[in-house]
């Protein structure tokens, strides 16, 4: 059983296009100008697929739309066994042709946001990671899509290197990158000056008076070495 033929609804480009020119002017009209920073991986496990060493070096700057406009959502501010921990989220949206005219052409290997990418949010001047990109939003309307969600979780500091020329942006996480983390010597030692009440130093050599996973022999306690 086939549809109507007299109803187009969904190919018609010019309604389209309407939609689209709708979609674009309500988010300039109500949103919020974001800073969206790339990625470039800097040590990529290839096992474990993580990146202990990413470089965001790149902006691009466009309008989107904060659809959780009650604040933000996730789990917010809570004490958890690893201290005081802040998961906020939002939800922004930015139409497709807005993100391709802002950096897809400028950059042409990036067609749509990507999952661990950035986002500075200016409201509040904090950092975002993208966590999840939903294309699928407004379902087909006249049959294209027009946004893409960006659920975003504030940023934690895992030794990402800022260098993107903005200084509110390469400076945001300088209060945890002291010359230890820039250092190829660092110690535990430093690490203490970092972070005053931890114990690794203790931790380290109470556990070198209990056992030596050497690299020569994993699997023994003691090592004894004759060097003759």
């Amino acid at each position: 059983m086939a549809t109507n033929v007299f109803f187009d609804n969904y190919t018609n480009f010019n309604e389209q296009q309407l939609i689209d020119d709708l979609v674009i002017e309500s988010i300039k009209m109500y949103g919020v100008d974001v800073i969206y920073i790339t990625r470039i991986d800097g040590a990529l496990d290839k096992v474990f697929n993580e990146d202990d060493l990413p470089l965001y070096n790149e902006t691009f700057e466009f309008e989107a739309y904060v659809k959780n406009v009650d604040g933000f959502e996730g789990e917010g501010d809570f004490l958890s066994k690893f201290g005081l921990q802040i998961r906020d989220q939002m939800t922004l949206t930015v139409a497709n042709r807005t993100f391709e005219r802002f950096v897809t052409r400028e950059e042409g290997t990036i067609i749509r946001p990507k999952e661990g990418d950035l986002i500075y949010f200016p409201l509040s001047e904090n950092i975002f990671e993208i966590k999840f990109v939903e294309d699928e939003s407004l379902f087909y309307q006249s049959g294209a899509l027009q946004v893409f969600d960006m659920t975003c979780e504030l940023a934690e500091y895992t030794g990402q290197r800022l260098q993107t020329g903005r200084d509110n942006i390469d400076t945001y996480f300088d209060a945890f990158n002291r010359e230890i983390l820039t250092s190829n010597t660092a110690t535990l030692n430093a690490v203490a000056q970092v972070d005053p009440i931890a114990r690794n130093l203790v931790f380290e050599q109470e556990g070198d008076a209990i056992i030596d996973f050497s690299e020569i022999d994993p699997f023994s306690e003691n090592i004894y070495i004759n060097d003759d």
